[in-house]
């Protein structure tokens, strides 16, 4: 079972100290810490919630960097009334796969596909298809993978930066994706571009990256050109350069993501009425 939110601020993730007033968002009220099937997570509450209940779900990056001082997110997320929820994972890659580094019998996507989904239901109300996925790097290629494999229920997907050929980092000795995958093919058959169904996919799907994102930039590129040769509707970013991988570049895509989730939940919900 889900528990409920907790209305105390969450102290900075990965510090255990709360914010700096140097660092203070003026956001920082709008987020809380709530716990799910055992997991930490946080919530943004904008002041004044969209009339039709939309949520995003944000998957963070390796790094574990929080939304609740990135004002770039959170004053649109704030202009479009955009609940939030957000999950953490540790550095599991939200893959389908056990591990003792997240959960001994949950899975880190079954964790979001069940859970995360369950908790936004019993306290937001909203179901699919209000329920759009956003994700950074490791988040960004684990919100599209999700998506992919089950458009249904997450027909609404931005990614920044996704970092979708993370067998990359089995080559290099990542310990806990080595742990789940045992070897880098095995990791890239379960890929993001791997699950791509050409009659069935998200129907509102934006990526974009960076060029000068030598690690990651090819593979977006790679799933650029494989829905356009399935013809599947996406839309993509991937000429502008805002600094390479990282918050320097999420922020400077901030807004356009976060604008897309917003539109393409206002489609859905036009849609189906």
């Amino acid at each position: 079972m889900c528990a409920g939110l907790l209305m105390a601020p969450t102290s900075r993730i990965g510090t255990g100290q709360p914010p700096s007033i140097a660092t203070m968002s003026k956001f920082e009220n709008h987020w809380s810490a709530a716990e799910i099937a055992g997991h930490a997570c946080e919530v943004f509450r904008p002041s004044k919630a969209n009339p039709h209940g939309f949520v995003v779900i944000y998957l963070h990056g390796v790094h574990q960097t929080s939304l609740r001082d990135k004002d770039p997110f959170n004053k649109n997320f704030e202009a479009h009334g955009l609940t939030v929820v957000a999950p953490r994972s540790g550095a599991t890659w939200w893959a389908d796969r056990l591990t003792p580094h997240f959960d001994d019998r949950l899975t880190p996507q079954s964790f979001v596909r069940d859970k995360v989904m369950e908790f936004i239901e019993n306290e937001f109300d909203a179901v699919p298809p209000r329920v759009a996925l956003l994700g950074t790097s490791m988040g960004g290629q684990g919100a599209l993978r999700i998506s992919y494999q089950y458009p249904d229920r997450f027909p609404i997907v931005a990614a920044l930066s996704p970092a979708i050929d993370y067998q990359i980092r089995i080559q290099e000795g990542d310990e806990i994706l080595t742990e789940m995958y045992g070897d880098p093919e095995r990791g890239r058959q379960d890929t993001a571009l791997l699950h791509v169904f050409p009659l069935n996919w998200p129907r509102h799907q934006f990526f974009c990256c960076d060029p000068l994102d030598y690690r990651w930039f090819d593979s977006s590129d790679r799933l650029k050109m494989k829905l356009g040769s399935m013809g599947i509707p996406h839309e993509t970013d991937l000429e502008t350069s805002a600094g390479g991988h990282g918050f320097e570049y999420y922020n400077a895509m901030a807004e356009r993501a976060v604008d897309f989730l917003a539109d393409a939940l206002e489609r859905e919900r036009l849609r189906i009425v």
